[in-house]
């Protein structure tokens, strides 16, 4: 007896998965799939938009959230796929949700669902009135302008240094969105943040009266705030000048003392372009910027603005020299085999004698085969502080037709190097690929010195890479890039003002 009982009871059960599972298999037949646009993590504020998509069978009722609808889109629009839900919710003040995923139903009637899924991404509603604010981290936390991202990373708006604190107003994945001031915005890494509890005061200040000072190597603005707030930076030229916006800043400056031993700034200013930014205005005395860094002492904000080197000539000149990739981060490879981090390092070793005869010290980020991280060379190098940077690479391409020299920079303030350097190795008779600018490279986003970045040729092309490879021509390329520095001094020094170079003779 209990054997039979046994038996229809495992039937029983059996039929029951099965319906289960017949049931579970038209469910899912109904929604294929259902996820946030874009699939990734996000905190939303009131006016963002929600945007879900959900692929299923064509001609039915879909919702998301709580019940809202979502619109077939005509094949038209989705490439003759038919199914394809599309659904938009625009965030309003006082929406509640923490952390949790979109719920996707089909409905057969206002109450019966006959199927259901949830977003593998979830979704966060901002309060404003509990302001999320965070901390950058560490010695390299940086802003982006957008979310865009390739090879280099996101676009970056600039450097900052540690414990600036920032309004958070949105996340979309691994980046976050701060308010910088009304109507602008950047986007911020979460690797280098530290998150604050929910509901602390959205950060601000009035500035205090500043000064301007000289020591032996900088000339030194020093504007007092009530907290380390964000800020971006520009080196503008025709005339050149470094303008500084301190978001969430407004003017209490009485006064601007100027005391004495100042060399590089001239009559420095402030503007208040809208109440929220405050702006410092820095006139430069010469054509040729030499580098500035921004940081913070406390709560004030310090701008040291580099002067020109003593003499504008090779000999006594601090140069940086990077020799590209290197240790397990080979860079390009061509099909026959050759390895940037070869050729760069080769090249680089060249170059660093042929700077050494002419009298400049040279400082390398790496002088044998070894893994040299980016961040660590811009670390090192902001620790060495040469009168300027070389980055030596070669380049690549998917075609292979395409071959040439180029030379990169970041800064429209520094592209009279890569300029320099991009005509001086024209001169070996590679082609020309072009001198590029706003180039987002981590090498050339330091603003501490003049820099550029050397692509000498393409490796992917044969006719370039049996040069690279040639160590005659090596020791050319060195040759020239040395000659392209030299002509950039000379130039500098040809647009200094008189009265720089009568004062500069006078002291040696």
């Amino acid at each position: 007896m209990a054997s039979i009982f046994s038996g229809r009871r495992l039937r029983w059960l059996l039929l029951v998965l099965l319906s289960g599972f017949a049931a579970g298999s038209r469910a899912q037949a109904l929604i294929e799939s259902a996820e946030t646009v874009p699939a990734t993590n996000q905190w939303l504020g009131p006016g963002d938009r929600l945007q879900v998509r959900l692929k299923g069978r064509p001609g039915q009722r879909v919702t998301f959230l709580k019940g809202l609808p979502m619109t077939e889109l005509p094949p038209a629009l989705t490439k003759g796929q038919r199914g394809i839900y599309q659904g938009t919710y625009v965030v309003r003040p006082g929406d509640t949700l923490q952390n949790r995923p979109i719920l996707f139903q089909v409905l057969r009637n206002d109450t019966v669902a006959l199927a259901s899924a949830f977003s593998r991404s979830k979704v966060r509603f901002l309060s404003p009135d509990a302001p999320q604010l965070a901390l950058t981290k560490g010695q390299l936390a940086y802003l982006n302008y957008g979310l865009g991202e390739d090879r280099l990373g996101g676009a970056k708006l600039g450097y900052l240094d540690s414990a600036v604190v920032l309004h958070l107003t949105g996340m979309v994945g691994t980046q976050y969105r701060v308010r910088l001031a009304d109507n602008q915005v950047a986007w911020v890494p979460q690797d280098v943040l530290r998150l604050l509890p929910a509901g602390g005061f959205v950060p601000t200040s009035l500035t205090g009266s500043w000064s301007v000072t000289g020591d032996s190597l900088y000339d030194n603005v020093l504007v007092p705030l009530e907290a380390r707030l964000p800020y971006r930076s520009q080196l503008l030229t025709n005339p050149t000048r470094l303008v500084v916006d301190v978001f969430g800043a407004t003017s209490n400056t009485n006064w601007i003392t100027q005391r004495d031993g100042l060399r590089e700034l001239g009559d420095v200013y402030y503007e208040q372009p809208q109440p929220d930014v405050f702006r410092v205005v820095l006139p430069l005395r010469h054509a040729q910027a030499w580098g500035y860094r921004i940081d913070y002492r406390g709560t004030t904000l310090r701008i040291r603005v580099k002067r020109p080197p003593a003499k504008l000539r090779l000999r006594g000149l601090t140069i940086g020299l990077d020799a590209g990739h290197g240790g397990t981060n080979v860079g390009a490879t061509s099909a026959k085999g050759s390895q940037e981090k070869v050729l760069t390092l080769a090249i680089a070793q060249k170059l660093k004698q042929e700077l050494e005869k002419a009298g400049a010290r040279v400082l390398m980020t790496r002088e044998t085969d070894v893994t040299v991280e980016n961040g660590s060379r811009v670390l090192l190098m902001r620790q060495l502080n040469p009168d300027l940077l070389l980055s030596i690479h070669v380049n690549s391409s998917g075609s292979a037709a395409v071959q040439g020299t180029s030379t990169y920079y970041r800064y429209v303030a520094y592209r009279p190097l890569a300029l320099a350097i991009y005509n001086a190795v024209r001169q070996t008779g590679l082609k020309g690929f072009g001198n590029v600018g706003s180039f987002n490279f981590n090498l050339n986003g330091a603003t501490e010195y003049p820099n550029a970045l050397v692509e000498t040729a393409f490796v992917s092309n044969a006719e370039d890479e049996k040069r690279l490879i040639d160590p005659a021509f090596q020791q050319q390329l060195a040759e020239r890039i040395r000659e392209g520095v030299a002509e950039f001094l000379k130039g500098t020094q040809a647009r200094g003002p008189k009265g720089w170079l009568l004062h500069q003779a006078a002291e040696n």
